[in-house]
């Protein structure tokens, strides 16, 4: 990861040591993606493990861009230790009356980097993931539950307020969505804050000093 830059030197001493710090035996932490470089079960089964002896109830994964480790749900969910789950296309509801949803996402029209031919395709079927998501959220929801969104590609792209994703995430009646993905100098245009009902976190590790940040309390 220091491909991104000298901020990444040593990253997992500093993730452990800031994760060990504020996450509580009880909490649930989420990770939005890029969870490991590996290409296969056994090359990230070092990292799952690092990310099993952390403090939480329960870990849950998205997958990210660089995920190439990770197959099929049911694929995926034999190679995790105990109290990691997988968010695949679909949706998960915590005791605590908090429903988890969401989806990769890509790169999307209207950002300065989208290639026509080579993302639109990839972009339509994350929707389609997320239309999944949201659909599986909604039978699992109870009243007067929260939907959270994990995304790992931001939502909306530079000085957009509105886009598919969000809207969808609005119909759904999702109240916050974190992701991460960018990294450097596109930190600083990284949507955070109120878009419509939806708060945003950017949680990308470079972004947030490494430390696990809370997306909701209690």
């Amino acid at each position: 990861m220091d491909v991104f830059g000298e901020i990444w030197r040593d990253h997992p001493a500093k993730i452990a040591r800031a994760w060990d710090r504020v996450v509580g035996p009880d909490d649930v932490v989420a990770l939005v993606g890029d969870i490991s470089w590996a290409h296969t079960a056994e090359e990230v089964a070092p990292d799952l493990e690092f990310l099993a002896a952390r403090s939480g109830r329960l870990k849950v994964l998205l997958r990210g861009n660089h995920d190439s480790w990770w197959a099929s749900r049911a694929r995926v969910r034999r190679i995790l230790p105990s109290g990691m789950v997988p968010l695949h296309h679909d949706a998960l509801r915590l005791d605590e009356g908090v429903v988890l949803c969401g989806a990769r996402g890509w790169e999307a029209p209207g950002m300065p980097w989208f290639d026509e031919p080579k993302d639109r395709p990839v972009w339509e079927r994350e929707l389609h993931r997320l239309d999944l998501s949201l659909a599986a959220a909604a039978k699992i929801a109870r009243p007067g539950d929260r939907l959270v969104a994990l995304l790992h590609y931001p939502p909306i792209g530079p000085g957009q307020t509105t886009s598919p994703v969000l809207e969808r995430l609005e119909r759904a009646g999702v109240v916050a969505a974190a992701y991460g993905h960018l990294h450097g100098a596109d930190h600083a245009w990284a949507p955070r804050g109120r878009f419509g009902g939806i708060e945003l976190h950017f949680v990308a590790a470079d972004a947030v000093d490494f430390e696990p940040r809370a997306i909701l309390a209690g």
